[in-house]
């Protein structure tokens, strides 16, 4: 029984300490968006990918960046409305 809430508490903490691990009250929408972000993040981050977006789209590497970075902020468009229940 210890190693159960020992299990239950790390993974609190790990809830805790970083926002996509998600929790129970998350949102299918809110998932997206995490999950959205952190594939853009990772486009970004690794060069190879970035360059073949470049290429791909006919742009410049800094605009490609640029347009991902734009993308983070609402990356799946204005949240639901929440229904009162």
């Amino acid at each position: 029984m210890g190693e159960r809430y020992n299990i239950h508490s790390q993974l609190e903490h790990l809830q805790s300490k970083y926002i996509g691990t998600g929790h129970a009250d998350t949102t299918k929408f809110e998932w997206l968006v995490n999950q959205h972000r952190d594939s853009l993040s990772s486009f970004i981050a690794h060069h190879d990918m970035l360059n073949f977006f470049a290429v791909a789209e006919n742009e410049s590497k800094a605009r490609i960046r640029f347009n991902l970075i734009e993308r983070m902020l609402s990356p799946c468009g204005p949240p639901p409305e929440k229904s009162e229940e």
